[in-house]
């Protein structure tokens, strides 16, 4: 069997999808007009009949780790909506993702309250018996800042309400008063105390299917200031208290708002937009996860509904068949959930039997050395005693094409497939003149065991044998028994021992920067995967 490794690497390390049973690319000599040439014609609109679903079933591993993800900024952006298709994937963030996230918020906001530098405070008062005075409040620094009690909620079909409460900073600085040639100067602390703070975020959707997050609302309030001046300036103090007080408290509260209203406009909404809404995957197929609608909050949880398409690269056809409804469980001992449809592997199993990649052909030289059955018309004398008559001493080659694309239907805890392919032979004549003899049927079956692990979903392939039913013969009777042990041989100990190598390299999920996911599971629903996880954000 001549297999082009560019095709089979290139699919299986960046999919690793475990339906698929490639083969090679066609070879760079066209065969002669033959049975399965209408085959290669075939387009999308082949395979993935949901009506009678395989007859076998898959095993399901789970192993501990972490798998690529989403959240943090991802949880600000995703959430079911009413949409006009359904989604090939999506990802739900529970209530303990939500916490996880706003503990992440107020460390973040209280990082960046630390390098805040208030404005200075200038004026002039008039002071009973002393007259006016100008007053100067300056270098103020926020020296400590302890942000407590934060809770991120669902705002049903708006967005998000992010809060804290309990809070106080401690600002310091310099004061200075000036009365005509009269100087004084000194320092000031000022303890801010039962800080509240309340933030809507508006979600939605650009065109381009990248999520979108803005500020509706935003409003702070400071219960208590308490100050402590330098020396024994009582006037200064009551000053501060009668004249200042008041000010500090509004710009102080606005402050804290534009801070969190730059962080979404500067940082939180760019970093959506290194989004991807496509990814490549190799050089024929690509991956479309934009979004599918604007954004929508429901009072339990957020979902996000990504298309989950995987498309040719060269020519993105039509595909014939919609994404199947996912009734998602009530699953909630994860922060984060993600539900992968039948759909983006069945997507991906017609751009590669579009392409010709589940095409195979088998010659002599792939036949291990100590075989006493070679690929010729001396050994296949035992198959179709005519053939070493007609063709003395000629080697022959096997072409094998799946009909349609195989289709993957998920029942709850396993996986089916059915793939039909169809071999032809061939006795390769002078000249490079390849002649047909006979044409097979062949059914197999295969199992699939799939691992969550600690980046990436892996699958391995158990083959069961396949049946052979011969379809057509050029030269006389036929020993189909026979022939089926060879090919079972030939897929047992080389076919699927290379496929499995690469389906070991795995299948990423998209990712956002500095995320990591640990202690997954994975379930087996009707017509989706069901994987749950936590989540870490990494600061570093």
């Amino acid at each position: 069997m001549t297999r082009d490794p560019n095709s089979v690497a290139s699919r299986f390390q960046s999919l690793g999808l475990p339906f698929l049973v490639p083969g090679t690319r066609p070879t760079q000599e066209p065969p002669q007009s033959s049975g399965l040439g209408y085959l290669r014609e075939l387009g999308p609109g082949g395979g993935c009949d949901r009506s009678s679903p395989a007859p076998w079933e898959s095993r399901m591993v789970t192993s501990t780790g972490t798998l690529p993800s989403l959240l943090l900024g991802t949880l600000l952006t995703f959430t079911s909506g009413a949409l006009g298709a359904n989604p090939g994937l999506v990802v739900r963030i529970t209530d303990q993702g939500l916490e996880y996230v706003a503990q992440e918020e107020l460390l973040a906001l209280q990082s960046k309250l630390h390098k805040v530098t208030l404005p200075d405070f200038n004026g002039d008062v008039r002071i009973k018996h002393f007259g006016s005075v100008d007053y100067r409040f300056h270098s103020l620094n926020i020296q400590s800042c302890k942000l407590l009690g934060s809770a991120l909620k669902l705002l049903p079909n708006q967005g998000l309400h992010f809060s804290i409460s309990d809070s106080f900073i401690q600002v310091t600085g310099d004061w200075k008063v000036r009365k005509r040639i009269l100087r004084l100067d000194g320092s000031f602390d000022v303890k801010v105390k039962g800080i509240t703070i309340s933030v809507n975020l508006l979600l939605d959707s650009e065109p381009s299917g990248r999520p979108k997050v803005a500020v509706s609302s935003c409003s702070s309030h400071i219960r208590d200031v308490e100050v402590h001046i330098s020396g024994d300036l009582g006037w200064l103090l009551n000053l501060f208290h009668n004249q200042i007080e008041s000010r500090f408290r509004r710009v102080l509260e606005s402050k804290i708002c534009e801070i969190i209203e730059d962080s979404v406009t500067s940082e939180l909404q760019p970093y959506l937009q290194t989004l991807p809404v496509t990814t490549e995957i190799d050089h024929l197929a690509g991956l479309d996860y934009s979004l599918m609608g604007a954004p929508q909050a429901t009072a339990q949880m957020l979902d996000v509904m990504f298309k989950g398409e995987i498309f040719s690269r060269d020519d993105r056809f039509p595909v014939a068949f919609l994404a199947p409804v996912m009734n998602l469980p009530e699953e909630h001992s994860r922060m984060v959930y993600f539900a992968i449809s039948d759909y983006a592997f069945n997507t991906a199993s017609l751009v590669y039997h579009k392409a010709g990649f589940l095409n195979f052909t088998i010659t002599d030289d792939v036949i291990p050395p100590d075989s006493s059955i070679r690929l010729n018309t001396k050994s296949f004398r035992a198959f179709v005693p005519r053939i070493a008559r007609l063709y003395p001493n000629t080697n022959l080659e096997l072409q094998g094409a799946v009909i349609s694309a195989p289709c993957l239907n998920f029942s709850p805890g396993n996986l089916s497939t059915a793939a039909q392919m169809e071999i032809e032979a061939f006795v390769l004549l002078p000249n490079s003149v390849k002649e047909p003899v006979f044409r097979l049927s062949v059914a197999t079956n295969v199992s699939a065991m799939l691992t969550f692990n600690t980046s990436k979903i892996t699958g391995f392939l158990e083959p069961g044998k396949i049946q052979v039913e011969l379809k057509e013969s050029k030269v006389g009777r036929f020993n189909v028994e026979l022939l089926e042990a060879l090919l079972n041989y030939y897929l047992l100990n080389n076919f699927y021992p290379k496929v499995n190598d690469k389906l070991a390299e795995g299948f990423p999920l998209p990712l956002l920067r500095k995320i990591q996911l640990y202690d997954p599971i994975l379930q087996i629903h009707k017509d989706f995967l069901f994987l749950g996880t936590n989540v870490r954000y990494l600061r570093v």
